[in-house]
């Protein structure tokens, strides 16, 4: 665990600043935007504050990190539907309303930092869901997540990540 919380600096052009290092990062397919809605695929600019950390422990070691880290299991899932109560919250499946799934079949989310985005409070229609996960090989944007690969995320992680802060410019 780093000693002094970082903030991380992510530009349009698809690069993650930290600490003098630079990591190319996958970003929404909608980019980047100042009016984030929710499926319209786009990261939101904005401070987002590091939560908590998840992972795979049946996949992966536990990240080093600045914040409470937890292993996921099979039950979990987080409410992407802006009609129901838990709307932008962690649930447990099954789950009446439309959600994601964090315990996928492929690798992306064997890591999760939970980023403080529409939180504190909730409104809905403004988006959930918006993760620093693993990226796919090619880097494909994602669906509004920050994504970078497994050496850079814990890097990242273990370099005392406090906050990203998403820049439109």
């Amino acid at each position: 665990m780093s000693a002094a919380p970082s903030t991380a600096l992510v530009r349009p052009d698809g690069l993650l600043r930290l600490q003098g290092e630079t990591w190319r990062c996958a970003l929404g397919r909608g980019g980047i935007r100042r009016d984030k809605r929710e499926g319209d695929g786009a990261t939101p600019v904005g401070l987002l504050p590091l939560r908590r950390v998840l992972y795979r422990a049946d996949r992966v070691a536990p990240p080093r990190c600045r914040v409470a880290v937890e292993p996921i299991a099979p039950q979990d899932g987080w409410c992407d539907d802006p009609s129901h109560a838990d709307y932008n919250r962690p649930v447990t499946l099954p789950h009446p309303a439309r959600h994601e799934v964090l315990w996928r079949a492929d690798s992306l989310y064997d890591i999760i930092g939970i980023l403080g985005w529409n939180d504190a409070p909730v409104q809905r229609g403004r988006g959930s869901a918006i993760f620093l996960h693993l990226a796919r090989p090619d880097l494909a944007p994602t669906e509004g997540c920050i994504a970078l690969p497994e050496p850079a995320l814990r890097a990242v992680l273990a370099a005392g990540l406090a906050a990203i802060e998403v820049m439109d410019e």
